[in-house]
């Protein structure tokens, strides 16, 4: 039985998550300044724009109709009917004032703070204007409340009593019949005066319900009235600046980390920028095999001095054991990466004189100021003319825009120094596969400014997924057809299989 060995790679999912928290993280400062931006806003709209005076009175609200189980809405009854123009219009002309009822009702506003309480806020031009503006409102209400409260009752009592006359009316006839049919005999007069005097008694008693109604009616109404009125004078709100600061900037910060986090992941998830470790070395096809940060603390510089002294003495052995010429290429940190070099030239300078070719864009390397023991500097157009006897690696840029054909003067071999969370995904996969197309071996990724919180594996196992053709050329270059080529291929590149080769 034959068997064929292929190498597939997991499907990514649609969002990682931790991809996302660590760019959302990494950008700290997008949405920290958002944030400060939400305070300094909200506490400025305080100390800018403070709110006009204000005073604010509570009534005693009565109603014919209350009972225990009401869920509030005879009370947002009242505080519609306090928003109207003829309550708007009589408190202005309680005021002699000329205003508009439709303005004045833009200056107050109602709320139920209970099933009878309601609380009336209104605004004015000083304290004391929104003192009487808050008097004149509340008198209005209430005066409006009990017109209405005695129309209901005068309407119902003079209904209830309507109807008792009716009902008077119509016992008189029939007390009249009753005593015409005493003086009348016949065989049927015994039962008509028996129902007569049934309907009397039903007459009577009827009439007199109606009329204890009409009198609770207009007992009632005093009640009513007594119980509706001004329980809170009014006086005027209020103001504490800094409380009020506080607030809106907390609501302002609140806001602001909001949005800010909202734009951060926003902006992660459409730039797709690698940040992980293990992402960015995928893309590329090349492990990381070293890490420097950005920025380092006084407690984290004498490990940052470390790490970059390893990693000078690491490219400094594998440049002084190798036939084929080193460079160094940047993507993002060409600061850094300068250093890097000048490092690793005065690392080399031991072994004698030490020549950079410069292909960065930038100014980093070419307008310093020399110093006693620094190497020679040439551009990449000088590059063929260094002595062979004399040890050189160039240090270039894969940025876009980058002249990929100039790559193989700075070096065959390459390590990648790559700012963590620069460069997109899809740009990553064009850095591997220009590199590839030029011949230029990558031996690691040199990652600058990582996640401290990253903990994901940067090494590949099995093998490079990108550059395939870059791969494809070891053999020859090793085997003398291209050039000769004196180390071995990395375990990983060993171990993985052609394509058509077939496992028995």
């Amino acid at each position: 039985m034959t068997t064929r060995t292929t190498s597939e790679s997991a499907a990514a999912p649609l969002l990682d998550l931790h991809s996302l928290v660590v760019s959302v993280r990494r950008r700290r400062r997008l949405w920290g300044c958002m944030a400060l931006l939400g305070v300094v806003c909200g506490s400025g709209s305080a100390i800018l724009l403070p709110p006009p005076p204000a005073a604010v009175t509570k009534v005693l609200v009565a109603h014919q109709e209350d009972q225990p189980s009401d869920p509030g809405t005879l009370i947002r009854t009242d505080v519609a009917l306090l928003r109207t123009t003829r309550i708007a219009d009589t408190a202005l002309k309680s005021l002699k004032s000329s205003e508009k009822p439709e303005d004045f009702m833009k200056d107050y506003e109602g709320s139920g703070l209970t099933n009878n309480v309601l609380e009336i806020k209104v605004t004015g031009d000083s304290g004391a204007d929104a003192v009487a503006r808050a008097q004149a409102l509340a008198d209005a209400f209430v005066a409006d409340h009990v017109r209405r409260i005695r129309e209901n009752s005068d309407a119902e009592a003079k209904t209830l009593l309507a109807q008792r006359d009716r009902l008077q009316s119509e016992l008189d006839q029939v007390n009249k019949a009753i005593a015409d049919g005493s003086k009348e005999s016949g065989p049927n007069a015994p039962a008509d005066s028996e129902s007569l005097f049934s309907r009397r008694a039903e007459l009577t008693s009827q009439i007199s319900d109606f009329g204890q109604r009409a009198s609770q009616a207009s007992i009632g109404t005093p009640r009513l009235i007594a119980g509706t009125q001004i329980v809170d004078a009014p006086r005027t709100v209020r103001y504490s600046l800094p409380k009020t600061a506080a607030t809106h900037g907390a609501i302002g910060l609140a806001l602001g980390l909001a949005l800010g986090l909202a734009v951060a992941s926003v902006g992660s998830v459409v730039a797709d920028r690698p940040v992980l470790r293990r992402d960015i070395a995928a893309n590329l096809g090349a492990s990381v095999i070293a890490e420097l940060p950005l920025r380092s603390s006084r407690r984290r510089r004498r490990r940052s001095k470390a790490a970059r002294a390893r990693l000078t003495a690491s490219l400094a052995r594998t440049l002084r054991g190798s036939s084929e010429p080193l460079s160094l290429l940047e993507l993002g940190c060409a600061r850094a990466t300068s250093v890097l070099a000048l490092d690793l030239a005065g690392e080399l300078s031991a072994d004698g004189p030490v020549v950079v070719v410069d292909g960065l864009p930038g100014p980093e390397l070419t307008d310093r100021r020399p110093r006693p023991g620094d190497p020679t500097v040439v551009g990449v157009e000088r590059a063929a003319a260094v002595a062979h006897q004399e040890l050189r690696f160039g240090v270039g840029s894969v940025a876009p825009g980058t002249a990929w054909t100039d790559l193989p003067y700075l070096g065959t071999r390459t390590v990648l120094v790559v700012r963590a969370g620069h460069g997109s995904a899809a740009w990553l996969h064009t850095v591997a596969r220009q590199l590839a197309d030029q011949r230029i071996a990558v031996l690691g990724v040199v990652l600058v400014d990582p996640d401290p919180g990253d903990r994901t594996d940067g090494t590949l196992w099995e093998g490079p997924l990108t550059a395939l053709r870059g791969r494809s050329e070891w053999p020859a270059r090793r085997n003398g057809t291209v050039g000769r080529r004196t180390e071995r291929l990395p375990m990983w590149a060993a171990r993985v299989p052609d394509s058509d080769q077939e496992v028995r």
